[in-house]
């Protein structure tokens, strides 16, 4: 096992190479080029790097995410989420991580040509969950249903296409978005109320999927013979 020299030792040496990769993502990129350079840039062996970023620029782009996630509960952390309305933590928690990530722009968007590949989704979408996740907690989510899942695709999405607004149009551009799509949000979960089963009707239908995924559509019932 680790211990807890070596293991600040590994969080320490990703934080250094975050940061040649980050200042020189404009240069090189963010893929096999750039890998190598930081490592030059930290004084690593390849072996080192190796070890540290083994999936190369896809584990960069995690970091770079995660300490983005920090920094935004970070600047949250002066705020009291219980004094809010929900409308207004989910605004704060977007806003927030927005803001991080536009401090690190260059970097952000060489980082998501690299998950933009078709291989890459799987990591992109884990990505985006955790950032939404880690939002929700702050904003004191404690859904442990399926609310809990559809919260968590939902703002996402949201924080995806206002990052994506905010390098196309600018702050107040981003805002508007924002703000329309948490009148989306909201409008969805009162109607979602509203219509939701029963709580034994969820696990009815959930089996019902289950089963036809696994064995099928139930075979239809003949009517029977004419008297």
């Amino acid at each position: 096992m680790p211990n807890a020299a070596s293991q600040d030792w590994a969080s320490d040496t990703e934080e250094r190479l975050l940061d040649a990769a980050v200042r020189l993502a404009p240069e090189f990129g963010w893929d096999g080029p750039l890998v190598r350079r930081i490592g030059r840039e930290t004084g690593l062996s390849d072996a080192d790097v190796e070890l540290l970023l083994p999936k190369g620029a896809s584990d960069l782009s995690a970091l770079l995410s995660r300490r983005h996630d920090r920094r935004a509960l970070a600047a949250l952390q002066g705020i009291d989420a219980a004094q809010l309305k929900v409308r207004e933590r989910i605004h704060a928690a977007v806003e927030a991580r927005i803001e991080a990530a536009m401090a690190d722009e260059a970097a952000v968007k060489a980082s998501g040509r690299h998950l933009a590949a078709p291989a890459r989704l799987p990591l992109a979408l884990r990505l985006g969950w955790e950032s939404a996740d880690r939002l929700w907690r702050w904003a004191g989510d404690e859904a442990t249903d399926e609310n809990h899942y559809s919260k968590r695709a939902i703002l996402a999405t949201v924080l995806a296409t206002t990052l994506a607004a905010r390098m196309m149009g600018g702050h107040e551009y981003a805002r508007k978005h924002l703000s329309a799509r948490i009148d989306q949000v909201m409008a969805f979960e009162k109607w979602k109320a509203a219509r939701a089963p029963r709580p034994s009707a969820w696990g009815e239908a959930a089996a019902g999927l289950f089963g036809r995924m696994r064995y099928g559509p139930r075979p239809s019932t003949p009517a029977p013979p004419a008297s």
